[in-house]
């Protein structure tokens, strides 16, 4: 088994290989997701950005001991081949551009749309979900993503300005996939993740709707109700025959928490099925940038941030930072605010660009509409038309100053 250890940066020394941080990747300058420590620029650097690092024995040019040596209380970290030893894992390379990509993104996740519409309305009225038509949706949508994550994942935030009635399960499916393919699994269990990501709250078909719609606080009783969506999402599913065992894990377990703390049996730790805690994070990511009846969406890199602190409390950390590398801290149709004041939305290629994404500028600094809009390359444009330097400030809501992604044509 590969050892992963936590060292503080203080400890570091040339030679040791880097393959986690203490916060993600996307808010450090580090171009690569683990590497050599081979300069003193390199542990300055480290040291700037963070507490402590943790480190892969095995890639290191430190002998064993002197790892263990410098270690301070910690949990050792996993590698995802441990967490997938019993499977292949392949690492996806994008064969489409996002020009390339988009169109065929589009007509993936409006079959995708159509279908699980279909099959959930269907199911409202009693009768039996039809697994063979939402596994037919799910297949264009798992090629796109396969090719290039990024047109699905605009689509994916589009969602959150449709009216579309299984918005968050579309989502859940889109985020699933993508998470599936960093962590490079195969192409079977990309297609579990996409049904089980659509499926997992299928139960709440059965709980009464107004309680779901409801922007109050439940009562205990109210809340056992909502609770036993789980319960009716194992029913239901049952009543198909359907054996994929991941997909069910998907269903019966999305709401266990790292900690202990969930539900329905309050697991803990590798106690949870891993496509189960696959599917917390990405329910709990779709959810908290959705808005509710309850409470507003909130912006992407807030979410990454709520998702960070939750690491090894309610996910597994390990999880969380390859969904941090899935989707980056400003996916694609993030509206952000830049350092000119002007008001931009990701356009594409935010996983290789970490922090300075390609974006497509729609307002002023005075938060007008531009007479037409222009795409800015924040990677190679570092200054602003007054040369001073050209950065993202943060991220908005997906309506913020009264923008209408869905208007947008690329």
């Amino acid at each position: 088994m590969i050892e992963i250890l936590k060292i503080y940066t203080s400890d570091l020394e040339l030679g040791m290989y880097v393959s986690g941080l203490d916060r993600p990747w996307l808010e450090t300058p580090f171009l690569l997701q683990g590497f050599r420590i081979d300069t003193e620029e390199d542990l300055r650097t480290l040291r700037k950005y963070c507490q402590f690092v943790f480190v892969d024995s095995e890639k290191s040019a430190q002998e064993g001991y002197t790892l263990q040596r410098k270690v301070r209380t910690q949990r050792p970290r996993v590698a995802k081949e441990a967490l997938f030893s019993s499977r292949q894992l392949k690492t996806y390379t994008d064969s489409s551009s996002w020009t390339e990509e988009f169109p065929r993104a589009e007509t993936a996740v409006a079959q995708l749309s159509s279908g699980v519409e279909e099959v959930f309305q269907h199911a409202a009225s009693g009768a039996a979900l039809d697994v063979v038509r939402v596994k037919r949706s799910v297949e264009p949508m798992i090629d796109s993503i396969s090719r290039n994550p990024d047109a699905c994942i605009w689509l994916a935030r589009l969602k959150q300005q449709d009216k579309y009635t299984y918005q968050h399960s579309l989502g859940a499916s889109i985020w699933a996939v993508a998470l599936g393919r960093q962590l490079g699994l195969p192409r079977s269990d990309l297609r579990s993740l996409a049904i089980g990501g659509l499926l997992f709250d299928v139960g709440k078909l059965r709980v009464d709707p107004e309680l779901l719609r409801t922007d109050r606080t439940l009562t205990p009783d109210e809340f056992r109700e909502v609770r036993k969506h789980v319960v009716y999402g194992v029913e239901m599913i049952g009543e198909t025959g359907l054996m994929n065992t991941d997909v069910i894990d998907m269903i019966t377990h999305h709401h266990e928490r790292h900690n202990g703390s969930g539900y329905p049996r309050g697991l803990s730790g590798d106690a949870i099925p891993i496509f189960a805690r696959i599917a917390a994070i990405v329910d709990c990511y779709d959810a908290i940038t959705s808005h509710r009846a309850y409470a507003r969406a909130i912006s992407p890199s807030t979410a990454i941030k709520m998702l960070h602190d939750a690491k090894d409390v309610d996910f597994q950390a390990e999880l969380v930072e390859e969904f941090i590398q899935a989707v980056g801290v400003y996916p694609a149709g993030t509206l952000v605010e830049l350092s000119s004041g002007e008001v931009a939305v990701v356009v594409a290629e935010y996983r290789t660009r970490r922090l300075r994404p390609r974006v497509m500028v729609l307002l002023d600094e005075n938060k007008e509409p531009l007479s037409s809009v222009r795409t800015v390359d924040l990677l190679s444009e570092v200054h602003d038309a007054t040369g001073k330097s050209l950065d993202i400030v943060h991220s908005l809501e997906a309506d913020a100053h009264g923008i209408d992604l869905t208007s947008i044509r690329l």
